[in-house]
């Protein structure tokens, strides 16, 4: 079974821009110990480094960077996003591409960095448009949050996630698609929850590429209070949500709040996220 034009790649990649308050609003941000472990894993600094933060899309890890010292420039291909971008971050420089054809010199960048948004590309572009654009030596970092499934009541979130796409949208045949969460070779299951994992993303991060360079990857966990409102417009700011069409959303968000309350009776979620981080270095 083909899958529906709703939830094209292209679809689901451009569904940020109608959306692009909520997701600034609400998606969590990073801590301070990935950036320790970027700068380990490619032994050098951001502090003083030219940055270019791909996808960068609200500007949650551009503005992080930002704060660490580095030299940023931020691509966005994303129009609502970068209007977002914009007027929160108005002394950032942003420039629209994708990570496909960088509109950037060669030999340009020490770090090139991808927040939640290298799945978006084609490794078989993007990997060497990033080496063509990083100098000798420079760093090409890929990072996502991963919800913590070890965390019972975060696995059964993720499994009654997978079940409600499933059933909305059941798939027959194995279909190759990109998620926020990684690209993957999938059946039946539109969103199953291992794929989801820090390991399997590790795995897959240049499937494509015509050659996967030599890297490292690292797992950093870190936590995050919010309300419950706000855990469940972080959820729905998700492409498969997005374009699911806010009826279905709204249904499932509305039920899983009254389950959220049965567990968090004050109203306080605690998300708890694996940070997969991988470095490729350019020689």
């Amino acid at each position: 079974m083909a899958t529906h034009p709703r939830f094209s790649h292209t679809t689901r990649a451009q569904s940020f821009n109608t959306a692009a308050a909520q997701y600034a609003a609400n998606r969590p941000s990073y801590p301070p110990a990935l950036f320790t472990t970027l700068e380990d894993l490619a032994a050098r600094p951001l502090k003083g480094a030219k940055v270019i933060d791909v996808g960068a899309g609200t500007g949650i890890s551009t503005t992080l960077l930002h704060a660490r010292g580095a030299d940023v420039i931020a691509v966005e291909p994303g129009a609502g996003m970068a209007a977002e971008f914009r007027r929160a971050h108005p002394d950032i420089p942003l420039v629209r591409g994708t990570g496909d054809t960088l509109p950037l010199a060669t030999a340009s960048a020490d770090f090139l960095t991808y927040a939640q948004s290298w799945h978006w590309t084609n490794p078989a572009h993007s990997l060497p448009e990033a080496f063509r654009v990083l100098r000798p030596g420079g760093a090409l970092a890929l990072w996502w949050n991963t919800s913590a499934l070890d965390v019972p009541w975060i696995a059964a979130q993720a499994q009654r996630i997978d079940q409600y796409f499933e059933d909305a949208h059941p798939t027959q045949e194995a279909t190759t698609t990109k998620t926020e969460e990684g690209t993957a070779t999938k059946t039946k299951k539109d969103t199953e929850s291992h794929q989801r994992a820090p390991g399997f993303l590790a795995e897959r991060a240049f499937k494509g590429a015509p050659e996967p360079p030599p890297h490292t990857h690292r797992v950093v966990r870190w936590s995050r209070h919010v309300p419950v409102d706000t855990h469940l417009a972080n959820i729905g700011s998700h492409s498969a949500f997005l374009v699911l069409g806010k009826e279905d959303t709204d249904a499932f968000l509305a039920e899983e709040r009254t389950r959220l309350l049965e567990t968090f009776p004050d109203g306080r979620v605690e998300e708890v996220y694996d940070v997969l981080v991988i470095v490729a270095t350019r020689s």
